[in-house]
């Protein structure tokens, strides 16, 4: 009896769920998993943007290390996109091409997914891949290599080895509807993210230290100088009233490349702690580890060591949260 190509995938779904409901406790993802976890997100994303399941999953395969990787482990993020200046959302920082360089962070691997998709359809360079057939997943993965997706010279021949060592292209038998290819449309400009804290620092609260350059108050909170930055300011006015350089201000406040300040903000001028002057906050409220870390002047990734938590983690509502180790 000759078996239809529906219930082949319906079998070969099945078998892959099997596997990963059977998977140890702690144990890494492999292929199977991934793929038994990630493969209807993958068919619906197909069916609502027109690109093929068998190349997001191999993507998300290869870019996340098959759900193993630090950026999809703490920031949900899958594809490695990083954070462009149209980014408003949460961000991750992590050394890559360069030092801390900012990713895109998600709620969930779902959303990693669908921006994933975005990504592909919002941008020109892709549209061409938008004229070839749903189940030619071999031009797709050339044509991403062609149109700058990775720089591995090998990147369209490891994606094609993934789909068909894996039997992905099974899924791109699934029925979809495309989108309309991109037009040329004015493309409104970008958004610069401002991250807004949860608690914040007062100056009235702190020890004045000096008037410096600038008219610019100094104060000191756990031995750490810092300014409040006014409208207008940037990363680099505040940085020249100092005589210091603004990556040296981005460090300092673990600042993304293309955040942008608000007025009243607080500005660490010099190094922050490895530990604070109290030894627990108790978290009240939507606050961050970089909230924490920037109101108590301590290194945020000292901060994540001293609660041995994973960078990228958030703490939850009443959790206290060790200042020193």
């Amino acid at each position: 009896m000759r078996i239809s190509l529906t219930a082949h995938l319906t079998v070969l779904l099945c078998l892959i769920t099997a596997a990963v409901s059977a998977q140890p406790a702690g144990r890494k993802m492999n292929y199977s998993d991934y793929v038994g976890k990630y493969s209807a997100i993958a068919v619906k994303k197909m069916q609502e943007y027109g690109i093929p399941a068998s190349i997001t999953l191999a993507q998300g395969i290869l870019e996340s290390g098959t759900g193993n990787s630090e950026l999809a482990v703490n920031a949900n993020n899958h594809f490695g996109i990083k954070c462009h200046k149209e980014w408003t959302g949460m961000t991750y920082i992590k050394d890559d091409d360069e030092k801390d360089e900012c990713f895109r962070k998600y709620n969930s691997p779902e959303e990693s997914f669908n921006d994933h998709s975005l990504f592909l359809t919002s941008r020109p360079r892709y549209s061409g891949l938008f004229q070839l057939d749903i189940k030619d997943y071999k031009g797709w993965a050339h044509g991403l290599k062609s149109a700058g997706y990775a720089t591995n010279p090998r990147y369209a021949e490891i994606l094609i080895r993934i789909i068909e060592e894996n039997e992905l292209f099974l899924f791109d038998n699934a029925s979809y509807k495309p989108v309309p290819v991109l037009h040329d449309e004015p493309v409104p400009p970008p958004v610069i993210p401002v991250h807004v804290p949860a608690i914040v620092l007062e100056p009235q609260n702190l020890k004045f230290i000096e008037i410096a350059e600038g008219n610019r108050p100094v104060y000191m909170n756990n031995g750490v100088k810092l300014t409040f930055a006014r409208d207008g300011d940037d990363i680099h006015t505040i940085a020249r009233d100092f005589g210091i350089h603004g990556f040296q201000l981005l460090r300092y406040n673990e600042m993304g490349k293309h955040e942008r300040m608000m007025a009243g903000q607080a500005i660490y001028i010099t190094p922050k702690k490895k530990k604070g002057a109290v030894g627990i906050h108790v978290v009240n409220g939507k606050e961050t580890m970089r909230d924490i870390a920037q109101f108590y002047a301590i290194r945020l990734k000292d901060l994540y060591k001293h609660n041995g938590m994973a960078q990228g983690h958030e703490p939850e509502q009443g959790q206290k949260v060790k200042l020193r180790k």
